[in-house]
Parts: C-alpha cells; structure tokens; sequence
C-alpha cells in the first residue's frame, strides 16, 4: 500500500478513535486540525473510508438527515465520489452515512501507526500527530530516529556547501542556505521533543512529551 495511503488511512481512523463522524466532518476536521500537514480531497477522502468499510475497519453506526447539498469541490471526479459512497451526499432528504471504528480499524491505526517504515515528511508528522497514541519507548524510538535523519541531512548540507561555496551561482548559495537553517531549526526542535519525552519517561506523574511552556503558547 502506498506510503500517503497509509497516512490518510491512519488520520481517518485516528479521528474516529475521537468520536464517529460522518464524511463531511472528517473533511472539515482534517482541514482544521491538519491542513497545513496534508490536503485531503473529495476524491480521496471517500475511497478511503470504502476501503477501511471493505475491510471492515469502519462502519456505518446511524444515520443522520442529510445537509441540503453535496459540498462542490470544484474536481468532477471528487463530487462523483460522494455520489457514489453509498448515497452520502445525495441531494434531498436522505440520510448520510455517519462512520464508526471497529476493533478492527483500531488494530489497523495501532499497526499503521507504528509501522516505521514510513520516514517521509508527511508521514512522519501524521504519527507525530498521533503520537500520544503510541508506547513511550516507540514514540521516543520514532523522535530519535527523526534526529537521526535530520542530523545527517545537516551534516551532508555543510559538507556540501563548504565544499562547492565557491563554484556556486549566488542565488544557488542562498537556497542552500535556506536548508541548512531549516534543517538545524528541525534539528533543535526535534531534540526539545526528545529532552521532553525522557523527562516524562523519568517521572510517571509527567504525561505530555510537550512542555508546559510550549502548551501555554499554541
């Protein structure tokens, strides 16, 4: 299964872990809570929830009277997809569609979720997103593992713009430069998180990797 399959499958059943929901508001949840991690569509939204219904991952739990009108993505094909999931966003008064997990779909999250295969950006930051999900250890294992790659991606950028600074168009230089600031910003970030997690994993009354600190100003 493809790596953004993977994270789309892990948000969706991460938010229903919350609560059941129907198509719409997953959609909207996401753009609020994750937006700026991933753009979910219409069109892949709901092929999404049919094949975690296939696999019995998820369920129909209740129904609900339907909006007024399907919300219009601007995508033909997006628009077909909430036609086509089993009556949901059809026009008039039918009911649409409201998605449960199963004990299924929660084993599913917890496999998909510690499967550290998946070391790319967006993946990535849908498990940290996640994350107060996982054991301890895994989810410090994970943050170091992101150090890990981060370090060496600082390490390889130095290597590189020490070596070629003075073969290189300016502009070149400045975006080489853009990275090696972003990824030690990364860098410092992903250690804050680290020193977070081990202070909590030393005092068991301590249970958010995040700091107080950090907290009081998202």
């Amino acid at each position: 299964m493809a790596a953004g399959t993977n994270s789309l499958e892990l948000v969706v059943l991460g938010l229903l872990k919350e609560q059941d929901m129907h198509g719409y508001e997953l959609k909207k949840r996401m753009t609020e809570s994750l937006g700026l991690i991933m753009h979910v569509s219409w069109g892949s939204l709901y092929p999404a929830l049919a094949r975690l219904e296939a696999r019995g991952a998820v369920k129909a739990v209740e129904a609900r009277p339907a909006i007024s009108s399907i919300p219009m993505t601007g995508s033909l094909g997006g628009e077909r997809a909430v036609f086509r999931s089993n009556g949901e966003g059809i026009r008039g008064s039918r009911n649409k569609k409201v998605y449960g997990i199963t004990d299924i779909g929660s084993t599913l999250f917890y496999q998909i979720l510690n499967d550290e295969s998946e070391i790319d950006e967006k993946g990535f930051a849908v498990r940290l997103a996640f994350a107060n999900h996982m054991d301890r250890e895994k989810r410090l294992k994970m943050l170091k593992d992101r150090r890990d790659l981060i370090l060496e991606r600082v390490r390889s950028s130095r290597r590189n713009f020490e070596k070629k600074r003075f073969a290189l168009e300016p502009y070149v230089e400045l975006v080489l430069e853009h990275f090696r600031s972003t990824n030690s910003s990364d860098l410092a970030w992903i250690e804050e998180l680290i020193r977070n997690e081990e202070a909590a994993m030393a005092s068991p009354d301590k249970e958010s990797l995040v700091s107080q600190e950090i907290q009081e100003n998202l």
